[in-house]
């Protein structure tokens, strides 16, 4: 079984999180998962984030295509075909999965079809308290929020812009707004009922020692497991270094005094598909379908 912060939390949902590849490190290496790459914008852009379309990269943000909801219930389908231990169908991207209509369209479709499944959303969680019973209307159980701050000042420094309903906002401001936003989204989901998982993007210069503040946080806000990501040196953050393992192993322990430390992370694309570490599974899926290339920050 696995450990959640919140005992009332771990009880209810440890049958979800121990089939959750995501969740517990057990599930990563029995269960899979299929990520479908439907949501076409983001509303916020962080300052390592660079979404792109391609067959080759393995990192988050990527996709080999853009996928319409209708279309996701064959890719489905077709990917329990490949692999019948698929028990989750995630939608992390390629953009924010609450910035448009099409995740929650395509959960409900998913729900509809396949109910045996978890459905599981990613978000930056500036909509998460709008769209929150919308989405446990269409099934979804787990919810991860990727929190890099709760520190304006902080955040100010990962995160460049914030776009709340066609409004465009910028430094301290822009962050503030977000976190205030992540934080009242991550309570409404709590009391819904959700799993929720907190991903956080180690940048050891600018929130490494911010980190066990950010778990203290989400944890007296109702999350259950947190899942530090070395950041990936990329688009403004190209010239930092890569996180080594002890530094990594430090926040981690640093964290893990609020609450229990995924550590099995794959750096999972948006169309990622099979199980974890043992062979993607995204290629059979999409072949040599024409590409939709459309991504867009708003």
């Amino acid at each position: 079984m696995v450990c959640l912060g919140n005992s009332t939390v771990a009880e209810r949902f440890a049958h979800i999180a121990n089939r959750h590849p995501c969740f517990s490190g057990e599930a990563n290496a029995a269960y899979g998962r299929i990520h479908l790459p439907v949501s076409p914008v983001c509303n916020i852009q962080c300052r390592f984030c660079k979404r792109t379309f391609n067959k080759t990269e393995r990192r988050p943000g990527v996709s080999a295509e853009l996928v319409k909801p209708p279309d996701a219930v064959n890719l489905v389908r077709k990917a329990l075909e490949l692999c019948p231990d698929i028990t989750v169908v995630g939608i992390a991207g390629p953009g924010d999965t609450l910035a448009t209509s099409h995740a929650l369209e395509t959960f409900s479709l998913i729900h509809r079809e396949f109910p045996r499944l978890t459905n599981c959303l990613s978000t930056n969680g500036l909509l998460l308290e709008r769209y929150a019973e919308a989405a446990a209307d269409t099934g979804v159980k787990t919810v991860t929020v990727t929190v890099n701050a709760v520190d304006p000042v902080i955040l100010d420094r990962i995160c460049s812009r914030v776009i709340l309903d066609g409004v465009r906002y910028h430094g301290i401001e822009g962050a503030g707004i977000l976190i205030e936003a992540q934080k009242r989204g991550i309570k409404k989901a709590a009391d819904l009922g959700f799993l929720i998982k907190i991903n956080m993007v180690l940048i050891p210069e600018i929130n490494g020692e911010h980190i066990p503040d950010i778990a203290r946080t989400v944890a007296d806000l109702g999350a259950g497991i947190l899942n530090i990501i070395p950041l990936i040196p990329q688009h403004e953050f190209a010239d930092h270094s890569e996180v080594d393992c002890i530094e990594l192993s430090r926040v981690r322990e640093r964290a893990e005094k609020y609450l229990p430390v995924f550590r099995h992370c794959q750096h999972c694309r948006a169309d990622a598909c099979g199980i974890p570490g043992k062979g993607d599974l995204s290629a059979l899926l999409y072949g040599n379908r024409e590409f939709e290339q459309t991504f867009s920050h708003g």
